[in-house]
């Protein structure tokens, strides 16, 4: 894993102290603390082309575009569920109060049908989006999305993947009513670090990284403290974390190379 900042001094994200702001603005845990931990894992370097998966009001995107210089474009295809608005709109707004509306632009659509052309991108970045796909549209959906992001990259283009993940363990009795509850519930979406590395590579990527991210556990704190629908339903996912306490529920990171 390339890192550009030395031990102990201040990371590009401790800048945006705010959390309530950035996890309204973000989708899970980590917010941009886990963008910054992809982009190094990722070798993101400036004046690249990054196409970002599933990017949620964007704030993620516009914070790569803004830190690492590259030129983005953020795709996807949900109305926001607080305001109902096209994520899309969000994503332009906080380009533009980011100061990267010339740098940052937003696509309503998903995969695998982005429509974009073959080999357009040198970076692929997906955070907390595919798991939903799992759960929608089952492993072959997961499959087929997985398949739209290697054939939009360029040959020798990285692709890099933030997911709540469980860790390799039969899920807690006591945790099972709990993360088989609602749409999307997570025994649905989640899988472990081994299953989502078989399927990236079956896609025809070559893995480069792969962890469950050390700080999971900080980033999942964070989620349930600051997340604003968490915040609203403390019974709901905040419970769920309170009940497992770290003995399923994680968070990993798959860096993969487009051959070529």
């Amino acid at each position: 894993m390339t890192t550009s900042t030395p031990p102990g001094l201040p990371r590009r994200a401790d800048a945006y102290a705010d959390l309530d702001h950035v996890y309204a603005q973000c989708s899970g845990p980590g917010g941009l603390r886990l963008a910054e931990h992809m982009a190094e894992a990722m070798g993101v370097r400036p004046g690249s082309t990054l196409v970002d998966i599933g990017a949620n009001r964007g704030l993620q995107t516009c914070f790569l575009a803004k830190k690492y210089g590259v030129t983005a474009l953020a795709l996807d295809p949900w109305d926001d569920r607080e305001d109902g608005r096209p994520m899309v709109e969000h994503i332009v707004a906080n380009a533009r109060d980011w100061g990267v509306e010339d740098r940052v632009l937003a696509l309503r659509a998903g995969v695998p049908d982005t429509r974009l052309a073959t080999g357009s991108f040198d970076f692929a970045y997906s955070t907390t989006a595919l798991e939903m796909i799992r759960s929608l549209e089952g492993a072959a959906g997961y499959q087929a999305a997985l398949r739209e992001i290697h054939r939009v990259l360029r040959p020798g283009g990285v692709f890099g993947l933030g997911e709540p993940m469980h860790l390799d363990v039969p899920i807690p009795e006591d945790l099972l009513p709990y993360v088989t509850r609602g749409e999307f519930s997570w025994a649905e979406c989640f899988t472990d670090l081994d299953s989502t590395v078989a399927e990236v590579a079956e896609a025809g990527f070559e893995i480069t990284h792969a962890e469950y991210a050390a700080d999971a556990t900080q980033w999942w704190d964070e989620f349930a403290r600051h997340d604003p629908f968490a915040k609203a339903d403390p019974e709901g996912d905040p419970a769920t974390l309170r009940v497992d306490a770290g003995r399923w529920t994680s968070f990993g990171v798959v860096v993969a190379r487009k051959p070529g």
